[in-house]
């Protein structure tokens, strides 16, 4: 699936027919879904791009797709679309990580600008989500020692305090770190360090 597709939640197929058309027209790819539970029922869970939905649906409304997505783990960038009355509803959706609300009407250009900029972050959330993915993989490579060694050393301990707090020498701590660094891929110490903590590698050189 394309990794920059813009999912349109909405009841209203006037308004999904008019917003798909427009971000076509842009050159994004679309996918339009006439409910919150179609779109949960049809979402890949690895899908990229973000979620453009109505705060007001029947059924699930936009704020219950949010804390839904959370729960699943889909980190799609969301924008909120509004009436009049519903701006307090948007506000409690930023609050709780949207990216943006877009009051209706909205301008075209509005609409555009905002799908742009959620879609930059929704890249950021893939690209950093690949990167725990993978980073989870190679240290599922180390074996129960090595953990327990790169634990101690990402903390700060030195060889020395290491070998003490597992009973065992300097130079088993020395050899257990350098497979843990040829394991996870690491160039420097602080490239394993930014792993453990963040999850993510550190930009190329």
């Amino acid at each position: 699936m394309n990794t920059s597709v813009i999912h349109i939640v909405d009841d209203d197929e006037a308004v999904r027919r008019a917003l798909s058309l427009l971000a076509q027209s842009a050159g994004h790819p679309v996918a339009a879904h006439s409910s919150a539970e179609s779109f949960l029922a049809n979402v890949p869970a690895d899908s990229g791009g973000c979620v453009v939905t109505d705060v007001r649906m029947p059924g699930m409304t936009g704020l219950q797709l949010q804390q839904a997505m959370r729960d699943r783990g889909l980190d799609l960038p969301i924008i909120m679309m509004t009436g009049h009355g519903d701006v307090a509803m948007a506000v409690e959706a930023l609050k709780a990580g949207a990216d943006d609300f877009l009051e209706k009407p909205f301008d075209d250009r509005v609409f555009l600008g905002s799908v742009g900029r959620a879609l930059i972050r929704g890249q950021q959330l893939r690209r950093s989500r690949l990167q725990r993915d993978e980073i989870a993989r190679r240290t599922a490579l180390l074996t129960a020692r090595e953990q327990e060694v790169m634990a101690l050393i990402v903390e700060g301990a030195p060889n020395q305090a290491v070998a003490d707090r597992l009973g065992i020498s300097v130079r088993t701590v020395e050899n257990h770190r350098a497979r843990i660094m040829d394991k996870m891929q690491a160039k420097r110490f602080s490239d394993l360090v930014r792993m453990v903590l963040t999850g993510v590698e550190a930009p190329e050189d």
